[in-house]
């Protein structure tokens, strides 16, 4: 219980967060100190009365002893088994009053959880994906829908969430490429940058995962080794980590579970220190990935036990263990306290811990476990659901749109077919609570998720609808219904894709991966016998990761891709295909065309495109930022006189943009960089800015970017980030491809002055102007 302790110092409010540690940590003994180290995975009683602790997760230890000292962090209170939000919020506040009254200095925990695609509680609003967020080109609106998810977590009582998932997707193979924004650092740092924004701006601290390399892995399997060099790492994977510290305010990191040549990152000094506190000036704290502490000792055999794998995580940089007590429980202690492990590293440690928690007030006097009434916890209310929809909307994406039949004309006989087509799992990606936390048939979904034939339903009344298979399996039996109901349609609706889940309980997802590209079961034997029919087909995808399209599917008249569009993903798929509604999305990731020719992401120098010294062309089908609208729109490029660009100023170009079709639409105009000469090798073309323009009809609008020349830095020979004086281009596009063949504009400039060596204070964002004019 709390004995007498010197507590108006540090429960002083005048002084600042980092003071405020520095006055407490020479009050608390080792064991304490400690435990404010750790996280303790808990579920939350339905009952509301009381925190039920995973004995199995933690080996044993009683609730009582886990919390006499204090406790650090709890862990996934909701997201871990279904419980009503009200009852959950009490039973938090229940498991804080007990851990304020059991410990000396009364602290309450700092509680974390999932946020992904929405706040991963039952009953809680299932948001878009983060590659439909990538899809969307819509950083605003990601900023307004991180906003509102932490604002729902705050009032449950939680103060941290677990996102966003800045890795750059390297190989669509690896099943986590669901939750990666795209393959693009640009694309993916200024969203995620945004998502922050929304997350930090409602009071929670973001957590930015995976710091680094995760997404790297060879073959695309789940922890597989990485082996990259250092220019891959700090040119496409480490800026968005950057970005989304500096331009969003990040205040948490968690490490990645990679190794790169060979280092395991849980035990990187180089990486979790030197780079991201002393050279990126990072404050706040580094949280491990689940388990990962302790993955030093059994998978990646650098500790030989458990208090090794401590200190050397604790060296590296990690300041709590998640996602329950472990290697910094007892093994610590003890390792202390026989001189193997500085007490001094618990020390630099605590300080970042109790200074985060004085930032959220839970060293303040007036603590409270919630912000509000615990009945005003409403996770799913008209709102979110609005907003989940609007963000579905932007995020589809028409690849294809051969002969116009798209959209749906009104009176014709449409056939629905497919696996996905009436799953409302379809949906949804792996850290949505229904897939995430596996099935509870007691307690159902919690919301309302309707599927494509539900939505497709209410718009066709006399829809025909069969499966023809099932997402996985070998069963063929279905087909022939399928290809019967096909030819008596005059249309056929073809859907098909994924089930997400977690380690190999689903298509996509943690711990699903691919072997290769070709749609899962028997999906690519039923598109096929469908198209030999001869109705025109389109070719719905509802997945977490890019499949294969080659010549087969070539004879499907349009193609359509959602990447998980959340719970109400089916009604803006069903508004697309009726012309309901416009789509505006772009493709985050490139579709390959092959499935075997891999990896291959569009960012690739010459030698990694088609070359006539392989007989492998990795040429995608449908490469990044392609998307088509029911609209047209054409392009000027604006005349800004630019010709020279010093290394050390910016440049401004433009390009008129006028939707000359008969409905409202927006375009993305996207600027892409191409330096043909360079000290190393360079991407042919890789985005450094982009706009997305919302017009009516007849509408125009400038669209000016100005552009630092910091965006046109690399990684040199002598492994320092340059500017590097001599010619370049800014290319504007509608693709990555278009920008590699018929751009619009390509604007040539000369970067003049004297190689310039950059550092963090560079700067990293690309801004664009846009001006409206009236419609012609």
């Amino acid at each position: 219980m709390r004995g007498q302790v010197p507590i108006d110092k540090w429960r002083d409010k005048r002084l600042t967060a980092a003071e405020r540690a520095e006055v407490l940590i020479p009050l608390m003994t080792l064991e304490e100190k400690i435990a404010q180290l750790v996280g303790v995975w808990v579920g939350a009683d339905a009952s509301g009365g009381g925190v039920a602790p995973h004995q199995a997760d933690m080996a044993g230890v009683e609730w009582s002893d886990v919390i006499a000292h204090g406790l650090g962090q709890l862990t996934r209170p909701f997201g871990t088994a279904p419980v009503d939000p009200v009852a959950g919020a009490r039973s938090l506040a229940a498991s804080q009053a007990q851990i304020v009254a059991a410990s000396r200095f009364g602290i309450p925990a700092q509680v974390h959880e999932e946020c992904l695609t929405g706040f991963a509680a039952w009953r809680a609003t299932v948001y878009p994906t983060p590659l439909s967020w990538g899809a969307s080109f819509d950083p605003e609106l990601i900023e307004e829908v991180a906003g509102r998810i932490g604002r729902s977590m705050r009032a449950a009582g939680v103060h941290q969430g677990l996102a966003p998932v800045l890795d750059v997707t390297r190989d669509y193979r690896w099943g986590r490429t669901e939750e990666t924004i795209g393959e693009d650092p640009y694309l993916v740092g200024t969203v995620g940058a945004a998502y922050v924004r929304g997350i930090e701006g409602a009071g929670l601290v973001a957590t930015l995962k995976h710091f680094a390399g995760y997404s790297a892995s060879r073959g695309g399997r789940n922890l597989a080794p990485a082996h990259m060099g250092g220019r891959e790492l700090a040119d496409v994977i480490l800026p968005p980590f950057e970005m989304a510290l500096r331009l969003g305010g990040a205040r948490s990191v968690m490490n990645s579970y990679a190794e790169i040549d060979g280092v395991p990152v849980a035990a990187d000094e180089d990486l979790l220190t030197r780079l991201l506190r002393e050279e990126w000036g990072f404050a706040g704290t580094v949280v491990a990935d689940y388990f990962s502490i302790r993955f030093l000792h059994k998978l990646h055999g650098v500790a030989a036990e458990a208090a090794d794998a401590a200190g050397l995580a604790l060296r590296a940089g990690i300041d709590v263990e998640l996602p329950t007590v472990d290697t910094f429980g007892a093994p610590l202690i003890e390792a202390v306290k026989a001189g193997q492990v500085d007490e001094a590293l618990i020390d630099r440690a605590l300080a970042r811990v109790l200074a985060q928690k004085a930032e959220l007030g839970l060293l303040d006097e007036d603590w409270r476990p919630l912000p509000g009434d615990a009945a005003d916890v409403r996770l799913d209310d008209e709102e979110s659901q609005e907003l989940a929809l609007r963000l579905a909307r932007e995020s589809i994406v028409l690849v294809r749109n051969d002969g116009g039949v798209l959209p749906l004309a009104p009176g014709r006989r449409v056939a629905l077919v497919g696996p996905v087509a009436d799953d409302p799992m379809a949906m949804l990606g792996c850290y949505a609570f229904p897939a995430h936390v596996g099935p509870h048939p007691e307690h159902g979904l919690g919301i309302d998720i309707p599927s494509l034939r539900e939505a497709l339903g209410t718009l066709i009344p006399d829809l025909t609808y069969v499966p023809g298979c099932g997402i996985t399996g070998d069963d063929t039996s279905g087909i022939a219904a399928a290809v019967a109901a096909a030819e008596e349609s005059d249309v056929c609706v073809l859907a098909v894709g994924d089930r997400a889940g977690l380690f190999g309980r689903g298509t996509s997802g943690e711990g699903c991966d691919a072997a290769d590209l070709r749609l899962p079961g028997v999906q690519s034997e039923l598109v096929r016998a469908v198209l030999a029919t001869g109705t025109p087909v389109v070719l719905v995808l509802l997945a977490g990761r890019p499949y294969a399209l080659g010549p087969e599917f070539d004879a499907a008249a349009a193609v359509v891709y959602g990447f998980f569009p959340g719970q109400r993903g089916g009604q803006a798929l069903a508004e697309v295909l009726t012309g309901a509604v416009n789509p505006t999305g772009r493709l985050p990731v490139s579709v390959p065309r092959d499935a075997g020719g891999l990896p291959a992401t569009y960012l690739s120098p010459w030698l990694g495109r088609r070359t006539q010294v392989s007989s492998v062309d990795p040429t995608p089908a449908y490469s990044f930022g392609h998307g088509l609208s029911y609209t047209t729109f054409e392009w000027e490029p604006l005349d800004t006189g630019a010709a020279e660009w010093p290394v050390d100023g910016e440049v401004t170009v433009g390009v008129s943009v006028r939707n000359t079709g008969s409905r409202a639409g927006a375009e993305v105009v996207q600027l892409y960089l191409h330096d043909p000469v360079a000290q190393t090798t360079r991407p042919v073309v890789r985005l450094v800015g982009y706009a997305r323009v919302p017009l009516e009809a007849g509408q125009a609008a400038r669209v000016e970017f100005t552009v630092p020349a910091d965006a046109a830095s690399f990684t040199g020979v002598r492994g320092r980030r340059i500017v590097e004086p001599g010619d370049v281009e800014l290319r504007f596009a509608r693709s990555s491809a278009d920008a590699m063949t018929e751009s619009v504009a390509a604007v040539p400039l000369r970067l003049t002055g004297a190689e310039r060596e950059l550092g963090h204070d560079r700067n990293l964002l690309v801004t664009a102007r846009i001006t409206r004019e009236g419609a012609g």
